[in-house]
């Protein structure tokens, strides 16, 4: 919806630039030669309009960002070609090749204009091609900013905001509450929202809460970043861990494959499922635990009772005793793919 409702407004100015140009030209027209002539101005402004609007179009990737990137180095390029033209290099010329040059002052002034534009241009595209440490070795405050602030943000993914964990992780004041989230993740959110698979559908319902809350939320700084990428057929996944280097942002996700690649690739990433692991108690052999028998066993004879992580503990004998708690001792534990196993036998009474 958001993304239309941009479109609709590009449509609207670009309509209202088109008609500042057609009374600009017609009004110009006017003046110079005549009412007679006021068709041509019409026609020229709009031609002359119509010409920036398609520049404009074929800039629709660039952003105030590159923007801002590309003036600093068109600053750095005029700079340069400022303390060449101080010098006289273009008077050096002359005075080497006099014989060639019949016209020393017009040859000046083209050899000026010559690198202003080049070195402008060569500026500019190296601007544009380097990363935030060629800054900071160029502007040392940048560095100095960015290192002064207080942590470092967390880019999500779509898995970590459908994740039911994140709005509660974010309020224990764990993780830096300064959060970004890409808008093309957004975008994810809004088409499982609406998605005719009722499981989908919830999860992205459940993601938009999630973010709602957070962005309801005093302790937490929601950041929106317009990604855009020159490879439309770039993943998402690629392109979480570019944001995550430009901005120096820690990924933050339950995605397990993404989390290996990231690493793969020196990003820094945290993984909450990772967390969730390093928290669960560990059940040893020979510990003693008063565990409530909810049900019965795979075997007839066994009670199942669960730990609060939701290890499940099959004890021996207790089948008799569902619905009571007993003390119970582990004897063995099984590591299998869906997590531990663990048997325990209930403690003899003396």
């Amino acid at each position: 919806m958001a993304k239309k409702h941009t479109k609709t407004s590009v449509n609207i100015t670009r309509m209202l630039y088109l008609l500042v140009c057609e009374l600009a030209g017609s009004a110009l027209a006017f003046q110079s030669f005549g009412p007679e002539y006021m068709w041509a101005g019409v026609l020229t402004g709009l031609a002359v309009g119509a010409f920036f609007i398609m520049v404009e179009s074929l800039m629709k990737q660039f952003t105030i960002r590159g923007f801002s990137t590309a003036t600093f180095g068109l600053v750095i390029g005029l700079f340069c070609a400022w303390l060449l033209t101080t010098v006289k290099i273009g008077e050096l010329f002359t005075v080497t090749f006099e014989s060639i040059i019949k016209r020393p002052d017009d040859f000046i002034i083209t050899f000026n204009v010559t690198m202003y534009a080049t070195l402008g241009f060569i500026g500019t595209v190296l601007a544009l091609r380097s990363n935030q440490d060629d800054f900071a070795f160029v502007i040392p405050y940048v560095r100095f900013r960015q290192e002064n602030q207080k942590g470092q943000p967390l880019l999500l993914d779509t898995d970590v905001i459908t994740d039911g964990r994140l709005t509660s992780l974010m309020s224990s004041g764990f993780l830096d509450n300064n959060l970004i989230i890409p808008r093309f993740v957004l975008e994810e959110l809004q088409i499982m929202s609406n998605s005719p698979s009722p499981s989908r559908r919830q999860r992205g319902q459940r993601g938009l809460d999630c973010l709602e809350d957070l962005q309801n939320s005093q302790r937490v700084k929601v950041n929106i970043h317009d990604a855009a990428t020159s490879n439309p057929d770039e993943s998402h996944d690629a392109l979480l861990m570019q944001i995550s280097r430009l901005l120096d942002a820690k990924l933050l996700t339950t995605d397990d494959n993404l989390s290996k690649v990231a690493r793969l690739q020196n990003v820094k990433v945290l993984n909450i499922n990772d967390l969730a692991d390093s928290l669960k108690p560990k059940v040893a052999v020979g510990a003693q635990l008063h565990l409530a028998i909810v049900r019965t066993g795979k075997e007839e004879h066994q009670g199942v009772g669960y730990l609060p992580d939701g290890t499940m503990i099959v004890v021996n004998n207790a089948v008799s005793k569902i619905g009571t708690s007993q003390d119970v001792t582990v004897i063995s534990t099984i590591n299998t793919s869906a997590g531990v196993m663990v048997f325990a036998e209930m403690d003899k009474v003396d």
